[in-house]
């Protein structure tokens, strides 16, 4: 049983098949100018839901970075910090060796107490140092100070309400600071005051304590008094304070050079990442460019043909 085939068929077909043509040649159009090779869902409903988990994860990789890149700027300006303090307390042992000199007359230990006093001021700016607005040795508590910047030439109001008190009276927060820096992993990247400058005293008579503001009190007044015994008895707690600094120091390293592996990871991973992303949705440009020159001559055969198709009519035949 055969079919009567009629030019209004053959028309509808042509156009059809030329249309078909016209849209894979769009296609192809699409991915050579936006370099994708899915451009909308319907172009690969398989690979649109990969790229988009790679899309996820590359931007939560990304914050991870941007974590372990702040992590790593506080933990070095923390490094720099600590390093200050050490020098602070280097010069005040240089200071205290000097003044513990049986030959110096009270006129040089009072040049010496000067210098103390400006060595305690600068250590109160030290632990009050802010790094982006916050201030790196008051725990979670970065809004607020944590040492009053009173000097030891100013005398506290005894009918100040709170009681005004000097920088070795208070503590400070003990809060740690945690950055997450991978998924599931945090790290407290903040060492608080107590630590590096030791911790708050009771009273001013605690003579036992190693906190670094304690003792370059009591060697301010030491010296005032004259007393250089007592001046050669404070250069073993100097030491054993600087020795505690040394250590904290040595721990912000050690944290500092595991933040670096995990930037590294995070590096490798992001690479990685946008590999499987550009394998999954980029298109193979040498590939597209092929097929655009083919679907073009198909679609050029395509218009040939149809010419041939709509041309003949009645007035054809008759002639």
């Amino acid at each position: 049983m055969s079919f009567r085939v009629t030019q209004s068929m053959m028309n509808t077909q042509m156009l059809r098949n030329i249309t078909n043509n016209l849209g894979r040649m769009n296609n192809m159009q699409n991915q050579l100018s936006t370099g994708m090779r899915i451009n909308k869902p319907s172009d690969d409903p398989v690979g649109i839901t990969f790229a988009l988990r790679y899309r996820s994860e590359l931007d939560s990789n990304d914050q991870y970075i941007d974590n372990v890149s702040s992590a790593i700027s506080m933990l070095e300006y923390t490094d720099t910090t600590i390093g200050q303090a050490g020098d602070v307390m280097q010069r005040a042992k240089e200071l205290l060796v000097q003044g513990s000199n049986g030959t110096l007359e009270q006129t040089n230990l009072d040049a010496i107490k000067t210098e103390i006093s400006q060595l305690y001021n600068q250590m109160v700016g030290i632990g009050n140092t802010q790094f982006n607005g916050k201030y790196i040795f008051n725990g979670e508590n970065t809004v607020e100070q944590p040492y009053p910047t009173m000097t030891l030439e100013e005398s506290a109001d005894p009918l100040a309400t709170p009681p005004m008190l000097k920088a070795y009276h208070v503590t400070s927060d003990t809060g740690t600071v945690k950055y997450e820096l991978s998924s599931g992993m945090s790290m407290a990247i903040n060492i608080t005051g107590n630590e590096v400058f030791g911790e708050p005293i009771s009273s001013e008579g605690d003579t036992g304590s190693d906190n670094i503001f304690q003792l370059l009190r009591r060697a301010y007044d030491t010296l005032s008094t004259g007393d250089k015994e007592g001046v050669s008895d404070l250069i073993g707690q100097v030491d054993t304070r600087m020795n505690t600094m040394l250590t904290k120091r040595a721990e912000v390293g050690a944290k500092m050079n595991r933040v670096e592996l995990i930037q590294n990871r995070l590096n490798d991973i992001d690479i990685n990442l946008q590999t499987v992303k550009s394998k999954t949705e980029d298109a193979d440009m040498a590939k597209v460019i092929t097929n655009m020159k083919n679907e073009e001559n198909v679609y050029q055969a395509s218009l040939s043909v149809g010419a041939q198709i709509i041309r003949p009519s009645l007035v054809d035949f008759l002639r």
